[in-house]
């Protein structure tokens, strides 16, 4: 009669599809099975098999499964085909062979270790020491050689995600490359559109359910491409929500460019990933195909910045939302209709107020602010147009020159700072040690001088990028004044057109706005560099 009654333990630690059992498992079921049946003292009771999953860790569906049934007293032998399979942790997987597995009367069998608990000369404790140590070794090794081979690989612009974001589908010519999807980059080109538009993610959501359009996580299964699983991609009812929406409006894939290690682990043995600086991030700018323009992009961005509440029974927002501002208190200011009879009259008012702090607030009719805004948006674009004329009418390469020197300028000063911000933090552990400091004071700086040298580096990498824009004649440096002559011609606002160009309207009395316009800094820069050029040609000539 059999005296053991044993559970197979099978664990393989990577597969492509967890839908579908892998080769290596059954190998190892083999094994297993062949060893039981040349020994009459074993019964095989249950298999349990964790297929894709690392050794590193003991959080294992399968595992945990079968640790239950050996609390409960149902198994008292466990068989594996060898010791890795169990375990690559060297601690962890020491203690349950050297107390767990001896505290519940377990027998442990590793078949190719030659490792038996239940025979004295099969189970030396160094043997099984040096395994476990060399398991772990081996894991450490393939965690460092995956990790660079990723990493060169998300270097050269090829992309080595799972799954790809919705909207793109993996090449047939190379898995590494990105192709759009013609039926899910429509919608996503129409959902930057409707909030172009001016609609909120809320109501975007409504309107594609009400159309009857898979959400991103439906239209995968239903295509039976690859997906995430567990948790909330495990319901039936999986539809459009503003979360989802809002998470593609500010994918930056969709521009093209692709975006690669935000996300990793801080060591081999931890599987947590974390969110790492956006410094540390790699991009690759004309990766793939755009199914959003980088001014549409921008654009999106910039809208959700703003106030978004809508309009009763409205799907949009009002004109103005978000954009004006008090110009004696800086509170932003909000939208009143009054009633007179029949009539209906619109202001803006500063819901501040005297008794709150504001000296001089104003209410401005609706209309004489659409009328003012109109006319000096109109004047704005003229000038605008007149601007990009005189550039193209001047010598590209000097200008290209100029921006040239201008760029390498910003960049060594930026540089000049990094080495300054290195430096100080460099020296705050001699001061602490001497103690100049404090452990709080050192811990503030610290962070201080991480986050503002994280910054200046992001600084360097867009100012180069710009730099080697420039140096290779790819940059699209009036890319901005396509932003204002798009509406040449314009005869009424909207609020695509009040986004786009102008950044807020500070109301300064009832006769007198002040607008921020978009991309002053480019104009001026602009202005800059088309009088420099100028000059230049007049020395040379």
């Amino acid at each position: 009669m059999p005296q053991f009654k044993a559970a197979a333990y099978i664990r393989l630690s990577y597969t492509n599809d967890r839908s579908t059992e892998s080769d290596s498992v059954g190998n190892q079921r083999r094994i297993i099975e062949d060893f039981v049946a040349r020994n009459p003292d074993i019964s095989l009771v249950e298999e349990k098999v964790d297929d894709g999953y690392t050794g590193l860790l003991f959080d294992r569906p399968a595992y945990k499964e079968m640790m239950e049934d050996i609390t409960a007293g149902k198994i008292n032998c466990v068989i594996v085909k060898d010791l890795s399979r169990l375990g690559r942790e060297y601690i962890e997987t020491g203690r349950y062979l050297r107390r767990i597995f001896p505290a519940y009367g377990v027998r442990f069998i590793s078949i190719t270790d030659n490792i038996d608990t239940s025979r004295e000369q099969n189970s030396d404790d160094l043997t099984i020491s040096i395994r476990n140590i060399m398991n772990e070794s081996y894991s450490r090794d393939i965690s460092v050689k995956t990790r660079t081979a990723l990493d060169v690989k998300r270097r050269n612009g090829d992309f080595v995600g799972a799954f790809t974001v919705y909207g793109y589908l993996k090449s047939e010519d190379s898995r590494n490359r990105l192709v759009p999807d013609p039926y899910a980059g429509r919608v996503v080109r129409d959902i930057f559109r409707m909030r172009l538009d001016g609609m909120s993610a809320a109501k975007i959501a409504g309107k594609l359910n009400s159309l009857g359009i898979l959400s991103p996580l439906a239209y995968k299964k239903r295509c039976g491409l690859p997906h995430a699983r567990n948790n909330y991609t495990d319901r039936e009812d999986c539809r459009w929500s503003a979360t989802t929406v809002l998470r593609i409006l500010s994918d930056e894939t969709y521009t093209g460019t692709l975006v690669q290690g935000k996300t990793g682990t801080p060591h081999y043995k931890i599987k947590e990933p974390e969110l790492r600086p956006s410094s540390e991030w790699i991009r690759t700018a004309d990766a793939h195909e755009a199914l959003v323009s980088r001014q549409d992009f921008d654009l999106v961005q910039r809208i959700r910045q703003l106030d978004t509440r809508h309009a009763p029974g409205e799907e949009t927002v009002y004109l103005f939302s978000g954009l004006l501002i008090c110009g004696c208190c800086g509170g932003p200011m909000s939208r009143k209709t009054v009633r007179a009879g029949e009539r209906a009259y619109v202001y803006y008012y500063c819901p501040t107020g005297k008794k709150r702090g504001c000296s001089h607030p104003v209410m401005l009719k609706e209309t004489s602010l659409i009328e003012c805004v109109t006319q000096t948006v109109k004047s704005y674009i003229a000038n605008v147009s007149s601007l990009e004329a005189l550039m193209r009418s001047t010598d590209a390469e000097s200008i290209a020159r100029a921006m040239t020197e201008e760029y390498a300028g910003h960049i060594e000063e930026n540089e000049r700072k990094l080495a300054q911000t290195l430096r100080y933090r460099a020296n705050l552990y001699e001061s602490l040690t001497e103690g100049i400091i404090t452990k709080t004071e050192y811990a503030n700086l610290k962070q201080l001088y991480s986050r503002q040298e994280e910054e200046i580096r992001t600084s360097i990498r867009l100012l180069n990028e710009k730099l080697d824009e420039v140096r290779e004649n790819r940059d699209e440096r009036n890319r901005w004044i396509r932003q204002f002559t798009d509406f040449t011609g314009m005869k009424t606002l909207d609020r695509k057109a009040v986004v786009q160009m102008i950044r807020s309207i500070t109301v300064l009395g009832k006769t007198e706005i002040r607008i921020s316009f978009a991309y002053e800094d480019e104009y001026r820069q602009a202005l800059s560099l088309l009088e420099q050029a100028r000059a230049a040609e007049r020395k040379a000539g």
